[in-house]
């Protein structure tokens, strides 16, 4: 039988039913542990809110000084040592009775012994799936595997929040990983990764994943007008009137009519544009042009998609789209919106399967308190975000700025993943979005290590701490350390230097 590692005690307003204090007996109790102990309704699991140390003679700051103006410490004129000792506070998250789970309603009594928790209860109490569940680390502390139910985890939609270097993108890499190695057998997801910074191409060099994954370069990436209505191009372009959408449209149906069987880019809609006699010269006529001049001059839209939709969302498959090549937000906006729409719209119709987008650095394409001219990709997010969960089309949010994303958006986010983040308003923003964060767990988040993460919401019974396991994949070496930039630089003057010399 393990040992106790504590004893209840008596404090101020405690045990009381949500709180209580142990006097620790073991060196193995940390802050943020989980601790069960016996009370009268059941067997309580709680979680160490802090852990304090104490010493009887030093609470008063006038008597220390007054004893140690001889010169003297404390510690050499009384047996202080024998009087010091460490008190942990923690809080009840629940009432464990082998298969339910209850609130707890009653205090446990001042003596009672205190034991860590039971890997086998943690399992059952946090609510994990061993058997299928999505392997993302460890729970701190513990000798217990982080396996979470793909349902629970992803269904109603996840946010991964964290500061620049938190390990966002390893923990995302994890779980690509998770979805690529899962058997057909425990159901396989489609997965579409819009990646701003080209974090995620080794996945198709590396010789385990390279037949689950594909990486469409932005400059690669292309629209097919064709299939293209005045609805869809009224997105790209948000001030558009009712009386321009109404001319685009004709004018889409007379050049798909004339190009029946064949293809045709923006090209030859601005063509018909210039020769139609229906819309008179003037505002409408100039200011339409214009739009889809722009459109044209991004290099975006041609005869038809690349990737087209088979490629693009396939069972077990991931697509990376690396627009890392493209500087102009409005272009990397009209992808995301393109592409949002597409599969949306293809998964509601079934002619997909489920699919997980995860859209990394999510506040530059759903941005909160924006006009809609200047994030037009919003729309298709929160659309997502609020319906996708009905057709099983997942999203996967991933911010360092959680309090610059569409509140919408991020609300309809079931689950949270927080990583480090420092910002007083992020974590304000944070506390305020995400349903379970108590006080003591919120002031965590700012201290956490590189790859430790709070998991928080319907994946989970109650929130917890992890740390992220390694990766299996090849990590992309597009980003390299500043002292190998800093030296790549000098090396390549040099060699300028040295070739000028020998030219001259």
């Amino acid at each position: 039988m393990a040992s106790p590692i504590g004893t209840v005690i008596s404090a101020d307003h405690s045990p009381n039913a949500s709180q209580f204090s142990f006097v620790i007996s073991s060196d193995i109790v940390r802050k943020g542990q989980f601790v069960s102990l016996e009370s009268a309704e059941g067997r309580i699991i709680a979680r160490v809110a802090d852990v304090v140390k104490t010493n009887r003679y030093f609470e008063r700051a006038e008597s220390v000084t007054e004893f140690e103006r001889g010169g003297k410490s404390l510690t050499e004129m009384f047996p202080a040592a024998r009087w010091e000792y460490l008190v942990a506070d923690a809080v009840a998250l629940g009432v464990w009775h082998g298969t339910e789970l209850l609130r707890a309603a009653y205090p446990p009594s001042p003596g009672t012994k205190v034991f860590l928790a039971d890997p086998d209860i943690l399992e059952h109490f946090f609510g994990m799936d061993m058997a299928k569940g999505m392997h993302l680390g460890r729970l701190e502390w513990h000798d217990v595997d982080v396996k979470l139910d793909m349902t629970r985890f992803l269904h109603k939609h996840l946010a991964i929040l964290g500061i620049s270097g938190s390990g966002k993108s390893h923990t995302v890499a994890a779980l690509i990983e998770e979805l690529l190695d899962r058997p057909k057998s425990s159901g396989q997801m489609a997965v579409i990764v819009i990646d701003t910074h080209g974090e995620y191409i080794g996945f198709a060099e590396d010789e385990k994943y390279r037949d689950k994954a594909d990486v469409v370069l932005g400059r690669d990436f292309r629209i097919g007008v064709p299939g293209l209505g005045a609805s869809m191009f009224s997105e790209f372009i948000p001030c558009m009137t009712s009386p321009q959408r109404r001319e685009l449209n004709r004018l889409l149906a007379l050049v798909n009519e004339e190009q029946r069987g064949t293809v045709f880019d923006l090209k030859d809609v601005l063509a018909k544009l210039d020769d139609d006699s229906v819309i008179k010269k003037g505002d409408t006529r100039s200011i339409l042009y214009t739009y889809l001049y722009e459109l044209e001059n991004t290099y975006l839209f041609g005869g038809y998609d690349n990737p087209n939709l088979q490629k693009l969302a396939r069972p077990g498959h991931l697509t990376v789209i690396d627009i890392s090549d493209m500087t102009n937000l409005r272009e990397k906006q009209i992808v995301v919106t393109y592409l949002g729409r597409k599969l949306f719209e293809a998964r509601r119709a079934g002619a997909i399967p489920p699919f997980l987008l995860i859209v990394e650095e999510a506040h530059n394409f759903a941005p909160e308190g924006t006009r809609s001219e200047r994030a037009f990709s919003r729309a298709i997010i929160e659309k997502m975000a609020r319906e996708g969960r009905k057709f099983h089309a997942c999203l996967c949010l991933v911010s360092q700025r959680p309090i610059h994303l569409s509140t919408t958006a991020l609300s309809q986010c079931n689950t949270h993943l927080i990583m480090r983040v420092t910002n007083p308003y992020d974590i304000d923003h944070i506390g305020r979005s995400a349903e379970g964060l108590s006080a003591d767990v919120l002031k965590t988040i700012s201290s956490l290590r590189v790859g430790d993460a709070l998991i928080v919401g319907e994946a989970v019974n109650f929130p917890l701490f992890l740390r992220v396991r390694q990766r299996k994949s090849k990590k992309s070496e597009k980003g390299i350390p500043l002292e190998a930039a800093c030296m790549e630089w000098a090396d390549t003057r040099e060699k300028a230097a040295d070739d000028a010399a020998a030219f001259v």
